[in-house]
């Protein structure tokens, strides 16, 4: 039997726009992304039906250039992701707590033996527990199943596990509280002068919060749970126009 070439790479991205320009057609109209097979794709048939169609697709089309590459950073996500569910998988929950509890054990006596004052051990003890913690909260709501489960849950506590540790270090390590929050300082002042300054709500974030202590916790929990949304809407995405065997199993559940 003759074996089918793989398609280029312009072949390639030319699937995927269609198939991400069917998926904008599809919040409207149905049977653009998958048509069935007997009654085929949806097409309009009144004059107002035709016009409709026509300028929604028209209107989908600059979304197609903004939304690619970030269709592109869904596929990275899904094939690191992918790696790390794996490994969870063959670990089990209790395995990613014990390996985790492990590095961060062993990091704890490197640190003793390298005489670290008392606040840096607890730092690095604290640092651990957290990515302990949102590691496996990430593995049991990957392993509950469910598109929304991921998305809702599984994918901000990945993150969490990342971007918690160290704040939470820095809490206790005075040399490290240099560091880390002299520049969550910096990113804050830029949130609240851009994505923030909104109909007043950076005046009163200023007004009700200072910035110090745990508050550097919650602000990097804050920022944590979006950013684990947006990578799991974009494998999500990436599922829709480029499912994987998992993907198509799963059914978008």
């Amino acid at each position: 039997m003759e074996r089918r070439a793989s398609p280029g790479l312009a072949d390639a991205v030319r699937i995927d726009l269609r198939r991400l320009h069917a998926t904008w057609m599809e919040l409207l109209f149905p049977r653009q992304l998958d048509p069935g097979r007997v009654v085929g794709r949806w097409r309009p048939e009144t004059g107002p039906q035709r016009a409709a169609y026509l300028a929604w697709s028209v209107l989908g089309v600059p979304l197609l250039v903004l939304l690619y590459p970030l269709l592109l950073f869904g596929f990275a996500t899904r094939f690191y992701a992918g790696r790390a569910d794996s490994a969870a998988t063959r670990l089990g929950v209790v395995g990613v707590v014990v390996t985790s509890l492990a590095a961060w054990g062993l990091l704890t006596v490197a640190a003793w033996l390298r005489r670290f004052p008392v606040g840096g051990l607890v730092a690095v003890g604290a640092a651990g527990a957290v990515a302990t913690v949102a590691a496996a909260l990430a593995v049991v709501c990957s392993r509950a199943g469910g598109r929304a489960t991921s998305v809702l849950v599984a994918y901000p506590a990945g993150v969490t596990a990342f971007l918690l540790p160290p704040v939470v270090a820095a809490l206790y390590s005075p040399a490290l509280a240099d560091v880390v929050f002299a520049n969550s300082r910096t990113l804050a002042v830029w949130l609240l002068d851009t994505l923030l300054d909104y109909g007043g709500l950076n005046a009163l974030i200023r007004a009700r919060f200072d910035l110090r202590g745990l508050a550097y916790v919650a602000m990097w929990f804050a920022i944590a749970v979006p950013v684990g949304w947006l990578f799991g809407l974009l494998v999500a995405l990436a599922d829709v126009v480029r499912p994987t065997a998992a993907a198509a199993s799963d059914g978008g559940g």
